[in-house]
Order: structure tokens, then C-alpha cells, then sequence
């Protein structure tokens, strides 16, 4: 048996779990990495009729982030074998959707079990001919792309890219968002490490127009994960609560009409770092699901 959290393991994986659990899961090709690895979605959805509300979840868009993904396959385990068992995961399921991409960077994430595990771009390489190989995919999209908190130098990490949606990976993800911005009323990007609960805006220090609901929200998020788990997690508007960070996933989504947007930070706030224990998987992936299942439910609850 393969390691499941490795990068083959995982396709392994989404491909056995949508066999055995087909009434509840579809998968969907939405494209293809640089390198020509695809780009899979899966759809979670209760065993009900049509709904027209959906979240979606992406794990992994920085390649070294390994508990990202591997919350994102702990996510759909969780849920598959809770529904209709848990009050709160059965309600998620069955007034939305659930759209899924585990691994959003599955060429950087390969080069980290490979080559070097603090890689953190995607593997594209520019047709210039420079030698620096790779792109922040956080830093790729249509949300204030390539000022102050990004590098236009291709060798630098948090580097641009050529323009927005340069990369086919941040393309792909943008492609289907906008096909399904009318539905679509949940963003959640996982990453770590750092153990903070964020929103719009990472681009500017404007304050996003629901502002008052988002911190309310991470705050109830924050204070529940303190309660049940005894871990302290910041909370608040990106570029104010952590640092600039222009063209990232969330903002996009937000300026796209995605009006509750978040990355989540996970575990820890430095002491591995990158490097988490599997150890402390469980936890993370606990306090990562309550933060999840607090904005879900609020999120069913104020929009139709």
C-alpha cells in the first residue's frame, strides 16, 4: 500500500474513494498542471436532490504546506463517514455542495517528496530561458497582481508570474469559479503554517465591505478552537493580521462576488513549521474542521 499523503498516493486515493462512495462523490478534470498532471475536483454532495449552494476548498497551492492537503483528504474521509451521523456535517451536505481540489500545486508538491521539501512555487518554466524555475500560484491571480508583497524576479518565492492566471493551475482554479460564481458562496484556501483565521483583503489594507461579519465569524471560529482544543489561533484581515500579499486566491475570489472568503492558516506557529510531525495531524485537522464548519453553517444560514 502506498503512502497515501505522497503525490501518487493521493490520485491513488481520490480514485478508490469516488469508486466506493459514488452516490456522494463525483470527480471533476478542471485541467492540468504545468507539467501535465491533472487537476482533480471532487464534489461532495448528500444523498438529496439538486441544491443551488456550494462551497468550495483548496489544499496545497504552496507545495511545502503538507498538512494542507492532507486535511483536505481528512476533510472528505471525515464527512463521508459522518454524514447522516453528524448534525452539522449532515446539514453542510445536504444544503450544499462541496468542491474539493487537494492538491492544487501537484507539480511542486511532487518536487517536495523528490527533491527538495522546502520548495514552495509551482515547476513552470519561463520560455526566456532563465534558469529559476516556478511560481507563487498565491501570488498569480487578478486581485492588485504584482504590487508591494509580490516579486516580479522569477527566481524570488513569491514571484508573480508573467501576468495574472499565467499559471495553468491558478487558471484552471479561476476558470471554474467563474463558471460557478452564482452558486459558489463559500471560499476556503488551506495553507500553513502559522495558526491564523484570515480574510479580504491580503492586497490592500482597505477593509472589505463585510468586514465587521468576516471578523465576527473568525473570532467565533478562534475562540471555539481555544475552547476545545487549547490552541491559540489569530484572526482577521490579511494584510493587517499577517502581511501584503497581492494576487492571492481568497481576494480574487472575494472581488469575484465570493463574499465569505478565508484562508486558514493551520498548525503550528513555528516551532516545526513546514515540518509538522505526523503526530499532530489529528489535531490540526480538528481544529482546521471546526473553523470549516462554523463558516459553513453561518454561510447556509445568510445566503440562499
Amino acid at each position: 500500500m502506498q503512502n497515501l499523503t505522497s503525490h501518487n498516493g493521493i490520485y491513488f486515493w481520490i480514485n478508490q474513494t469516488s469508486q466506493e462512495h459514488s452516490d456522494m462523490v463525483k470527480v471533476i478534470l478542471i485541467g492540468s498542471s504545468f507539467e501535465k498532471r491533472p487537476l482533480h475536483v471532487m464534489k461532495l454532495s448528500g444523498r438529496r436532490g439538486a441544491v443551488n449552494r456550494a462551497m468550495w476548498m483548496d489544499c496545497g497551492i504552496h507545495a511545502r504546506e503538507w498538512i494542507a492537503p492532507a486535511f483536505c483528504l481528512w476533510f472528505v474521509n471525515y464527512a463521508l463517514r459522518f454524514y447522516s451521523h453528524n448534525s452539522e456535517i449532515t446539514e453542510m451536505l445536504n444544503n450544499m455542495d462541496i468542491y474539493i481540489l487537494p492538491v492544487m500545486n501537484p507539480d511542486g508538491y511532487k518536487y517536495t517528496w523528490t527533491t527538495d521539501r522546502m520548495w514552495r512555487k509551482n515547476r513552470s518554466v519561463l520560455k526566456e530561458g532563465s534558469e529559476c524555475v516556478g511560481v507563487d500560484l498565491n501570488r498569480n491571480f487578478d486581485a492588485r497582481w504584482c504590487t508591494k508583497g509580490a516579486s516580479n524576479d522569477p527566481c524570488d518565492p513569491t514571484y508573480c508570474g508573467q501576468y495574472p492566471e499565467s499559471e495553468p493551475e491558478a487558471q484552471a482554479v479561476a476558470k471554474f469559479l467563474r463558471s460557478h460564481k452564482d452558486t459558489v458562496k463559500l471560499y476556503i484556501s488551506i495553507h500553513s503554517y502559522s495558526q491564523m483565521l484570515l480574510f479580504p483583503y491580503s492586497c490592500s489594507y482597505d477593509e472589505a465591505p463585510n468586514h465587521n461579519e468576516l471578523l465576527e465569524l473568525t473570532k467565533e471560529a478562534s475562540t471555539k478552537i481555544r475552547r476545545y482544543y487549547r490552541n491559540h489561533y489569530k484572526y482577521g484581515p490579511g494584510a493587517k493580521t499577517i502581511y501584503l500579499a497581492p494576487g492571492g486566491s481568497d481576494d480574487w475570489a472575494y472581488n469575484l462576488g465570493i463574499k465569505y472568503s478565508f484562508t486558514f492558516e493551520l498548525q503550528d506557529r513555528g516551532r516545526y513549521g513546514f515540518l509538522l510531525p505526523p503526530s499532530f495531524i489529528p489535531q490540526a485537522c480538528n481544529e482546521a474542521l471546526l473553523a470549516v464548519k462554523i463558516t459553513a453553517l453561518h454561510v447556509i444560514k445568510n445566503t440562499q
